[in-house]
Order: structure tokens, then sequence, then C-alpha cells
């Protein structure tokens, strides 16, 4: 019997680089960030540098000075490459390489490599692979040779990186072939957009930065078996379940992808078909963690993101998320959104109160029926059942009478 050698994959030691432009800006928070993103894609951040400067150098992104300090501490610390905390120019990551003699990285290639990991259906798959072959189009030059320096690690994952040995040309008609893949996959989401609103069932759409507990709130909610993980981008591809309310109305409840401060243009764009699930939403569930330091920024993003998306004018309730993690109730608000909860959905603590605010959002769109049905209309309660809130029904000798709320979808079948 031959014995197995296993061999663990290098782990690469990085040196974590950000420059700070004025003070008191959040670039100590983003690069903490940072290194938790570098956990994620199973590297190791061994140093951060920060650098103070008015901006960030044109050419080689920090000053001479610095990278000759990164260049001693690469030595000392035996570091195995660089991760700039912003998107490097195909210059500024050449010059970078040449002037350290390392792999150098930004936070870009950290994202996408970790959504390389993290896609599992074919439409995730094809984001992923778009977003890294239109990242690496420009850099080609440069990875060829950062990516030579070491057999693994960060870059060199997912459906891309078969890709980056490439020529140019091979590389645009990939893109093209993958653009048409997921046009026709965005055809049939919105197909199935299209029933969902012939089904007249509502939607809430749950956002929030990533690792906010948002896969967590839809599992507990609906039982929906989607991957909960204390990791940045846990899961990638939106699920959707239904959820039935105390009042036995129906709602439909989709996750999506999580936000994150300097998230890559690339991926806004290939994944905005899912993040659109948010915008065709009837309503909007903001996940928050409350534990976290940076709330108040993550927040921001948030609806910055929501913004740029051009998702507005919806009902937002705000879940202020991780309360079994807060040693003392702090008063939180949010002042974008409609309603806030103090919730945690890892122990179901306020889920309650979320559903009767949706209800009651549900009920602000629906219109108030109080009728007498013949009993040769029978059907139409049965559709309100189903599509409305039930509050009275009481079987009389001329007929039924009925209290409800219906969707105003439903109303004028109801009345007519």
């Amino acid at each position: 019997m031959s014995n197995m050698i296993e061999t663990d994959e290098i782990k690469e030691k990085v040196i974590l680089i950000g420059v700070s432009s004025q003070e008191g800006d959040d670039t100590e928070e983003s690069l903490e960030e940072l290194a938790d993103l570098v956990k994620t894609a199973n590297a190791q951040p061994i140093a951060t540098v920060i650098q103070n400067r008015e901006s960030i150098h044109p050419g080689t992104y920090i000053g001479k000075g610095k990278i000759e300090e990164i260049r001693l501490m690469i030595n000392e610390l035996d570091a195995t490459g660089v991760v700039c905390d912003d998107e490097l120019s195909p210059a500024q990551l050449r010059n970078l390489e040449e002037m350290l003699d390392t792999k150098v990285m930004d936070r870009t290639l950290v994202i996408l490599d970790i959504f390389a990991k993290r896609a599992t259906t074919s439409e995730g798959k094809i984001q992923v692979e778009l977003a890294q072959l239109k990242y690496s189009l420009a850099r080609m030059v440069g990875l060829r040779s950062s990516l030579s320096r070491l057999g693994g690690g960060i870059g060199t994952r997912g459906p891309g990186e078969k890709k980056l040995e490439m020529d140019r040309r091979l590389a645009k008609d990939r893109i093209a072939q993958l653009k048409r893949e997921l046009e026709e996959m965005q055809r049939h989401r919105e197909v199935t957009r299209g029933q969902r609103s012939k089904n007249k069932i509502p939607v809430a759409a749950i956002v929030g930065y990533t690792n906010a507990g948002k896969s967590t709130l839809l599992n507990t909610l609906t039982g929906a078996g989607v991957l909960e993980e204390d990791k940045l981008f846990a899961t990638l591809d939106p699920t959707t379940r239904l959820l039935e309310l105390p009042s036995k109305q129906q709602i439909l409840i989709t996750d999506t992808v999580g936000f994150i401060r300097k998230l890559p243009h690339h991926l806004i764009e290939a994944f905005k078909s899912t993040l659109l699930e948010a915008k065709y939403s009837d309503m909007i569930i903001h996940v928050v963690d409350a534990s976290n330091p940076h709330m108040e920024k993550q927040m921001h993003i948030v609806y910055e993101t929501l913004n740029n998306l051009e998702i507005k004018d919806k009902p937002v309730i705000t879940l202020f998320n991780k309360q079994d993690k807060l040693n003392e109730k702090a008063s939180l608000r949010d002042f974008r959104a409609d309603k806030t909860l103090h919730v945690s959905a890892k122990h179901g603590e306020g889920l309650d109160l979320l559903q009767n605010e949706l209800e009651e959002m549900l009920r602000q769109k629906n219109i108030l029926v109080e009728r007498l049905f013949p009993y040769s209309q029978a059907g139409k309660i049965q559709l309100i059942r189903k599509y409305g809130e039930l509050l009275e029904e009481d079987y009389k000798s001329d007929g039924i009478y009925v209290k409800a709320y219906v969707p105003l979808k439903i109303y004028e079948t109801v009345v007519n």
C-alpha cells in the first residue's frame, strides 16, 4: 500500500499597503477589512503600512521612500507578496513589481478571488469569470510575471485561472461569449420576475453589508438552508424563498450579494442582474451588524450602493442584527428607514416583530374591502385568501360578508 503524502497549499504571507490622503479618513478601517478579505482568500496578513500623502502616486501607488521601506520589510518578514488597498492600474502593478521584486496584488484581485471560490451556480460562475477576465485583460503583461512567482494563491483560483495565460484576442472572444450566456440568463431571470409579478406575490429583498447576517436571517425566517459562515461573502448566489406571515399572507424573500467598500466596478457590472432583484422588489430589508464598530460607515456604503443602482423610493425596514453580541442595548437609529428593529437573526429574537412590520407594510399597499358577496362569487373569496388578508368572513342567508385587505393587483377583479 503506497503512502500518500498530503501537501497543504502554500499560504501566502502578505504585507498590506494603504494610502491616507487626509486626516480622519477611513484608511485604517479599510485596511482592517482588507486583512479580513485576505484571510478569507486563505492568505496571512503579516504587516500593514499606511503612507500619508496628498494623493495616490499615479505611477507606483506609493512614493519611492515607502517602496524602499517595504522592500526591506519583505526580506525581513519573509513575505511572499503585497496587497494594495485600491485597484491598481496596469502601470502601477508593473512598476511596483519591478521595484519590490515580489508578487503584487490589489483589493480587486482579492475580492475576485473570494468570489471565484464562493460562486456555485452557473450564473454566479459566469459573472465571476467575466469580471476576472475584464480585470485581467488590461493587466495580462504584469500578471503573467506576478503569478509565475508563486505556484498558487490569490488570483489563481476559479474559472478565470486558466484564462490568465491566454492572449488578448482569445480573452476578448471569451468575454463576448460569456456576455451572450449572461444575457440569456438575464432574460430567464426577467421571465421569472414577470411570473412572480403575475402571481401577485409581493417580494422583499434582503440587502446589507457583507457578513451582516443576511443568510442567517433568510434561514431563520424560511428554513432556506443557505450557507452561513462568519466570513466575508459567504454566499454569493441569490436565493428566493416563500414566507407565510401570521396573517396567512405570502411574501417572497430574496437574499442579495453583500456590499463592501470599494466594491470593484467589474463586479457591480457583472452582478447587476443579481443586485437588481432589490430594484424589482416591493420592499427592502436592510440588515446591519450592530456589533461592528464601523456600523455607521457600512450603512452609508449600503445606501450609496443602492443609490448607484437607482434603487430608491421603496419602504425600508432596518434590522440592527447580532444583538446577542452586544453587552448593552444601545440606542440605534437609521433615519433613512421607515422602521427599525433590534434583532438577533441567529436566535430568532425580534423576528416576530419583523413579520408584523412586513404585514403592516403590505397592508399600507393594500385596499380595505368590506362587502357582501353572493354565493355565486365564492371564487373571489378564494382569491382574497390567497393574495390578501382576510379579517372577517361571515356566512349569511343572502351571501358571504367579507372584510379584507387586498392588493391593488387583484382589487379590480374582486370588486367587479
